[in-house]
């Protein structure tokens, strides 16, 4: 009898012979397939070639260059922090379940959590108006860019100093998305500049998803973060460094192809939308997550607390039905501002105003390290002429 291509878990354990909890680890960093066992939903089957490849691995000693080449994406943790982690399918800032803390907790709150901070907010009550721009994206860089070229090094500075900076440049940063200097909690500011009252549902659905966003471990835009921190850099340049990252198409601006998916299925229909990418090895934008093997917890917890579009919905139906993904961050984010009605860029504002507070985190925790994060290249290219 041929080798099945799909094992149980408790096989795949087995063979590998690890805790369900590494096994999952192997899951979310990219390293073994998983999909749903058709005769029980509730379990999951794992790809049998995936776990002969770490079998492999595991019984022959690594070089460090292979070691330190596999860790760059998905793969082993490459420096140690106590901000964010990732455990078990659920997202953990400082080791409270950041799911809890949308329940109740502010950006502000969480931002200050995130540096390691206690008590009420210190910042200067003086800031510069907001860059005079059109759009909200266009203001942001004008903004951290206007700062990072003032703002003195962040190198042996006062604790103190760092914070009120800190304070004072997530504040800085919702003065350019919400096109004014403003007072009060961040989430009523962005929803009052965006048509929605403040303390109403509209802000309440903005609060959460701030807090939810804030950080995500070492995601590419905080490793961007913490390399400018290592120079010494200022919070402000380190922020700005985040921000420029996030702006591609493979981390913040992902929230337009998911758009560009949404349109797709409301002029074709979901599930010929869905065949149509999958019949040309496309991506299915918004869905699935390598460090979730199941559900995104940050989406679900967010798509439990409205209504969304009709065409949003079916499609998120439709995937999980046809792939068995569910929807993630990026998918909820456009849900959410579509449901609102706010403006087209307002996705990845708000991904960039809640994710400001994890970078000035990670610039202060490196800071700390007094460490640069400079890694050596595998020269690749033709040999050098030392004649």
């Amino acid at each position: 009898m041929p080798a099945p291509d799909w094992i149980s878990a408790e096989d795949a354990q087995a063979r590998l012979s690890v805790r369900p909890q590494t096994l999952y680890a192997y899951v979310s960093r990219g390293r073994v397939q998983v999909r749903p066992d058709p005769a029980d939903s509730r379990r999951s089957l794992y790809r049998a070639a995936d776990i002969a490849a770490l079998q492999q691995r595991k019984s022959r000693s690594r070089k460090v260059s292979d070691v330190a080449a596999g860790a760059i994406a998905w793969g082993e943790p490459v420096l140690a922090s106590a901000i964010t982690t990732v455990a078990g399918g659920r997202l953990f800032y400082r080791g409270r379940d950041a799911i809890r803390l949308a329940e109740t907790e502010t950006l502000e709150s969480v931002a200050r959590l995130l540096r390691g901070g206690h008590g009420a907010a210190l910042k200067r009550t003086e800031r510069p108006p907001p860059p005079e721009a059109a759009d909200m994206r266009t203001r942001a860089f004008q903004a951290l860019a206007a700062l990072a070229g003032t703002d003195p090094p962040a190198r042996g500075r006062h604790p103190m100093a760092l914070a009120v900076e800190a304070a004072t440049l997530l504040d800085v940063l919702t003065d350019a998305v919400a096109g004014e200097v403003g007072g009060g909690a961040i989430h009523n500011r962005l929803a009052l500049a965006w048509g929605q009252g403040p303390g109403g549902p509209g802000a309440d659905l903005v609060r959460r998803t701030l807090v939810l966003v804030a950080d995500h471990e070492l995601n590419a835009s905080a490793f961007a973060a913490r390399v400018a921190a290592s120079t010494g850099a200022s919070l402000s340049a380190s922020a700005l460094a985040g921000l420029s990252t996030l702006s591609g198409p493979r981390h913040g601006g992902a929230t337009a192809a998911v758009r560009t998916f949404a349109a797709e299925a409301a002029q074709q229909g979901p599930r010929q939308a869905i065949a149509n990418r999958l019949v040309e090895d496309r991506a299915l934008p918004g869905f699935g997550h390598p460090l979730y093997p199941e559900d995104d917890p940050r989406a679900a917890a967010l798509l439990a607390r409205f209504q969304p579009p009709a065409g949003f919905a079916a499609l998120a139906e439709a995937v999980r039905a046809v792939t068995g993904q569910a929807p993630n961050i990026d998918f909820a984010l456009v849900a959410i501002c579509e449901a609102l009605r706010l403006p087209a860029d307002a996705p990845f504002a708000l991904f960039a105003v809640a994710r400001c507070a994890g970078w000035i985190a990670h610039a202060i925790e490196q800071g700390q390290t007094d460490a640069l994060i400079r890694p050596r290249a595998r020269y690749v290219g033709p040999d050098p002429e030392f004649a």
